[in-house]
């Protein structure tokens, strides 16, 4: 699709219906408690509370945080919350997620534990993710390398 061509509505439903984000801030809202934020997405959709609240149940669960559906962002670990901005992302079914140095707050192990998990996403849900990323371990997981230079793709590296 070239969405270059797109008008600002059609790039509005592409980002909501199509694509999922993970920011390195996590960018969760603080007043609401992690279920409702990842219910969140879907509202914006016009999906129904019961469908909503399924759906984020079960993500949640999937991601190991489903005991959490109560607390708010700041009662929760980086690593918890690093979770929860993924269960947000995906949520909707996306064919992509574009996560910014998913592993940047998180210690190494934590950091292993999420790359794992989007792994298991992608062979299991065939989400394409997609990595800006200074971090080795995010790399050594990759497919694929692009690497940038002032913007610029200077090295295309398929990994086995």
């Amino acid at each position: 699709m070239d969405i270059g061509k797109l008008n600002r509505n059609q790039l509005g439903d592409l980002r909501l219906n199509k694509i999922g984000f993970v920011f390195q801030a996590y960018n969760l809202i603080p007043v609401l408690s992690a279920l409702e934020n990842v219910e969140f997405t879907m509202m914006l959709m016009g999906l129904g509370e019961k469908e909503r609240r399924e759906r984020s149940l079960e993500i949640m669960a999937d991601l190991g945080i489903g005991d959490l559906a109560y607390k708010r962002p700041n009662e929760m670990s980086g690593g918890q919350q690093q979770r929860l901005a993924v269960a947000r992302a995906i949520v909707t079914r996306p064919a992509l997620v574009l996560a910014d140095e998913p592993t940047a707050n998180l210690d190494s192990h934590t950091g292993a534990e999420l790359l794992k998990l989007m792994e298991d996403l992608n062979r299991e849900k065939n989400i394409t993710f997609v990595f800006s990323s200074h971090d080795q371990q995010v790399m050594d997981h990759a497919k694929r390398l692009l690497i940038l230079k002032d913007g610029l793709i200077v090295e295309d590296r398929p990994r086995s």
